[in-house]
């Protein structure tokens, strides 16, 4: 079974909700990746997805967008990320995943980069801006070197979309909660809990819902609809308030986030 099989199974067994926490790989720093990895872990996140940087960000809001800019001008590439990788895998046993776009991995060659990434640790992909009907050579990658390659589902997403997305999908199904980019947001897309039941009739993998998730009332919102949410946005807000103790802002972000009240 895989990591992020095991923790999913795990995690329904005790009918919990997995939290998963974004970082942009060498924000906001260079170096500060892997002990942020270990703060977050220990903060409460079931999961870590971490984004390469890249100069065309297209499902990416304000935030991530501004956090690339400051990685890339820190000199993170594909093969730094892979090394800030393996160092945080060095730090904790929850699952790994990479988020990033197909340029990237293409330019870096599609089964080096999977090779590459299974042996720093990575144990999932998530790639935006790859349909599921244009995923067989990177399927087969990735599928080679034992990493799940998750999929985006959206409210706007047709039936046949999302049962494609469902079909391809290893890992867990990513639901979009809001229609646009990346961001924190006030209210969950009242969209999403059809989408996850939509989801729920072409899968029995997980289903995790991201884009907007910033407060402990999504988190209840979705408790017992959900496997799992990702909260990215509001993470690296927390650490841009305080960039100088960014493992406190992890540490104390998350742990407010899983004060979650009860439905």
């Amino acid at each position: 079974m895989s990591r992020i099989a095991a923790t999913f199974a795990r995690l329904r067994a005790e009918r919990r909700l997995a939290v998963i926490a974004y970082l942009t790989v060498g924000y906001p720093r260079p170096d500060a990746t892997p002990s942020l990895v270990e703060a977050a872990a220990r903060s409460g996140a079931d999961a870590i997805e971490l984004g390469i940087p890249f100069s065309d960000p297209l499902a990416d809001g304000r935030t991530i967008q501004a956090t690339s800019q400051v990685a890339l001008k820190g000199g993170m590439t594909v093969a730094r990320a892979l090394e800030a990788a393996r160092a945080a895998r060095a730090t904790t046993d929850v699952p790994l995943l990479f988020m990033t776009y197909l340029n990237p991995i293409l330019a870096f060659g599609l089964e080096r980069f999977c090779r590459a990434a299974s042996d720093a640790g990575i144990d999932g992909l998530i790639v935006p801006d790859l349909p599921p009907t244009e995923s067989a050579d990177l399927r087969r990658a990735a599928d080679a070197t034992k990493l799940d390659l998750v999929f985006f589902v959206a409210p706007t997403s047709s039936e046949v979309g999302i049962e494609a997305a469902c079909r391809a999908a290893t890992g867990f199904v990513y639901g979009i909660a809001v229609t646009g980019v990346t961001g924190a947001r006030a209210h969950l897309d009242e969209g999403v809990l059809p989408l996850i039941a939509s989801v729920r009739r072409h899968t029995t993998l997980p289903v995790v819902v991201g884009f907007g998730i910033s407060k402990p009332e999504h988190l209840a919102a979705l408790e017992g609809l959900a496997d799992g949410v990702i909260v990215a946005s509001a993470l690296l807000d927390a650490i841009a308030r305080s960039p100088q103790d960014p493992a406190t802002q992890v540490s104390r972000f998350l742990r407010e986030l899983r004060s979650a009240p009860a439905r």
